[in-house]
C-alpha cells in the first residue's frame, strides 16, 4: 500500500478537526442561545425571516426541512452543520459580528465568541473548497493554530496543541 504524502495526511487531519470536532463548540454556542427544549418555538417565532433567508437562498430546502420537520419530529441541533448553526446565531440573534463579518477570516487578535466561530466557518468552507485532497504545511499549520486556539468556546479545542498531537483530537472524538 502507498503512504500518503504530508500533504495528504495534512488534509486529513484537517478534515478530522472541522469535521469531528470543531462543531462541537459551535453547537454548545448554538444549544445556549436556542435551548433545545425551546428551539421550535424559537424558530416559529422567526418563521417569516427564515423564509426570506431560503428566498434569498440563505438557507437551502435541505436546512429548512430540518428546521420545520413534520409532526411530531420538532428540530435538534444534532442534525445540524456547522454552515447552518452559524447562520441561525448571525441571523437571529444579538450576536455582535466580527469586524469584518462573518465570512472574512477574522485577525488574530480578535477573540470574541463571533470571531471564534467565523474562524470555524472559514477554515472549513477552505477545506470543502479544496479539490486535490492536500494542504501545504505551512497553511496547515496556520490554520492548525487558529482553530486550536479558538478561545475555548464552550470545548477545549486548545487541548490539541500541535498536529503532532493528533491523538487528542480522536481522545475529543469520543466524547
Amino acid at each position: 500500500m502507498e503512504s500518503i504524502s504530508l500533504e495528504q495526511e495534512n488534509y486529513v487531519r484537517m478534515s478530522l478537526l472541522l469535521t469531528g470536532i470543531s462543531p462541537r463548540p459551535v453547537r454548545k454556542c448554538f444549544d445556549k442561545e436556542f435551548a433545545l427544549a425551546r428551539l421550535d418555538v424559537s424558530l416559529k417565532k422567526e418563521y417569516d425571516k427564515l423564509r426570506d433567508m431560503k428566498r434569498e437562498r440563505r438557507i437551502n430546502q435541505s436546512q429548512w426541512n430540518l428546521l420545520f420537520r413534520r409532526r411530531p419530529d420538532v428540530p435538534d441541533s444534532k442534525a445540524f452543520d456547522v454552515t447552518l448553526m452559524i447562520t441561525l446565531l448571525r441571523n437571529l440573534t444579538s450576536m455582535i459580528p466580527p469586524l469584518y463579518g462573518f465570512d472574512s477570516l477574522p485577525n488574530a487578535t480578535e477573540t470574541t465568541q463571533s470571531a471564534d466561530l467565523a474562524r470555524i466557518k472559514h477554515y472549513r468552507n477552505y477545506l470543502v473548497h479544496t479539490d486535490n485532497g492536500k494542504l501545504e504545511d505551512t497553511f496547515f499549520n496556520t490554520a492548525w493554530t487558529d482553530i486550536t486556539g479558538v478561545s475555548d468556546i464552550y470545548f477545549p479545542l486548545a487541548d490539541v496543541k500541535s498536529p503532532s498531537e493528533h491523538h487528542l483530537a480522536l481522545k475529543y472524538k469520543k466524547r
